[in-house]
């Protein structure tokens, strides 16, 4: 297949896309050639420019302080549940949204860790995981005197339930993962690694930053413990918006958060002299919240659910697809490798392709208005948003690729 073929075929496949009609709902990018950085930061939808419109011009311009007991104090449980509905197969009094990525990675797994107590004193992790999760880890493991046991996965291949099992012993307390790996977009097997955990009596916190609104991860079905994860992705937030948490119903009155602010307390307004915490999730949450970050996430709840997960994960897979399907047929013979699973159940919503010459590269797609992103050591990540990624941008970035090969 030639560039060309590449081009065509790809304009067959926008032709029939079920959710073409999405792409027209998002904000015009003036000179944007292609964006395949959704997995990083996802592009604004038209709605949500209004709904921060609307939310400056009335609910803080007019309403004012109002707006505190009228909406803004029950946004981080309302904006929790409504992502655990749509994406995490969560029933309410489960979720919150707040803090960022960073902060509620910390709550939860301090939280964990304490739980856990001095005779499982394990956090099991990958070092494969993203940079914040492992730093946070440390983090941990140094303020509370527990052991940190690494698991060493293949990067193309990810953590897999045995090698999660070898690293499980009596002292485990808690397993730390990603559903999806950033670099790769291995996705673990999220239901037998969090079984065998289980069986081992540990707890599992799992990373669904780059999951989250595009692979469904079913967790009230699963039995999963805790979870984190990102906004500003699939979920469409924005710059900086904040995190969304997960507690299983069952560990909300045994899990004690560290961060205790006002907001988590059970009278906020009462100012008391001593820290009591708020009924079920109320308790997670800390300070103030992010008004103003948090508004752009729901648009593309919104659309999510219109359209249904699974129409989201089956776009995304098939973007996958025809990714490989370029890089074999036009990048294989310039000694391009792929990085990520071939196999789609495997493969979350990206793909990485490497070559010595990507960083350099990377600059001049740039320079075009195509715009992917890089991973050490040579990797250039084609993140496939499925709501707002054409066929066409793929198999802009695809034959632009080659070309800059072919140019030496």
């Amino acid at each position: 297949m030639s560039g060309e073929a590449v081009r065509d075929r790809a304009v067959e496949l926008d032709a029939t896309d079920p959710l073409r009609r999405c792409r027209e709902l998002y904000l015009p990018s003036d000179g944007l050639i292609a964006y395949l950085d959704g997995n990083s930061l996802g592009r604004p939808l038209r709605a949500t420019g209004d709904r921060v419109a609307d939310l400056i011009a009335h609910d803080w311009g007019t309403r004012l302080i109002r707006s505190w007991d009228e909406q803004w104090m029950q946004l981080p449980l309302r904006l929790g549940d409504r992502i655990g509905e749509v994406c995490l197969g969560a029933a309410a009094g489960q979720s919150l949204v707040g803090d960022s990525t960073t902060v509620m990675l910390y709550k939860l797994l301090r939280a964990a860790v304490a739980a856990a107590g001095p005779q499982r004193p394990q956090i099991v992790l990958d070092t494969d995981n993203f940079p914040t999760d492992r730093y946070i880890a440390q983090g941990v493991a140094s303020e509370t005197g527990a052991e940190l046991v690494w698991i060493e996965p293949e990067p193309t291949k990810g953590v897999t339930p045995d090698l999660v099992s070898a690293a499980l012993t009596e002292r485990t307390g808690v397993v730390l993962l990603s559903h999806v790996a950033y670099t790769s977009a291995w996705i673990a097997d999220l239901p037998e690694i969090t079984r065998r955990a289980h069986e081992a009596g540990a707890l599992v916190l799992w990373d669904l930053s780059h999951s989250v609104g595009v692979v469904p991860s079913d967790l009230d079905a699963h039995g999963v413990d805790l979870a984190v994860g990102c906004t500003y992705k699939f979920l469409g937030g924005g710059p900086g918006a904040p995190a969304f948490g997960y507690v299983a119903s069952r560990h909300q009155e045994r899990l004690r958060q560290p961060i205790q602010g006002w907001m988590g307390h059970a009278e906020p307004f009462v100012m008391g002299p001593a820290y009591h915490p708020g009924p079920g999730m109320r308790a997670f949450i800390s300070g103030t919240p992010p008004v103003l970050g948090m508004v752009g996430i729901e648009d593309t709840l919104d659309l999510i659910d219109e359209v249904g997960l699974d129409t989201v994960r089956e776009k995304s897979t098939l973007l996958g697809r025809f990714v490989l399907e370029g890089v074999d047929a036009v990048l294989a013979d310039h000694g391009v490798r792929v990085l990520s699973p071939r196999q789609d159940a495997r493969r979350g919503g990206h793909v990485t392709i490497g070559h010595p010459r990507f960083r350099e590269i990377l600059r001049e797609l740039w320079a075009q208005d195509v715009i992917p992103d890089f991973r050490e050591p040579d990797g250039i990540r084609l993140g496939l948003a499925p709501l707002s990624t054409s066929y066409g941008e793929v198999a802009e970035a695809v034959v632009r690729i080659e070309a800059l090969l072919s140019a030496g």
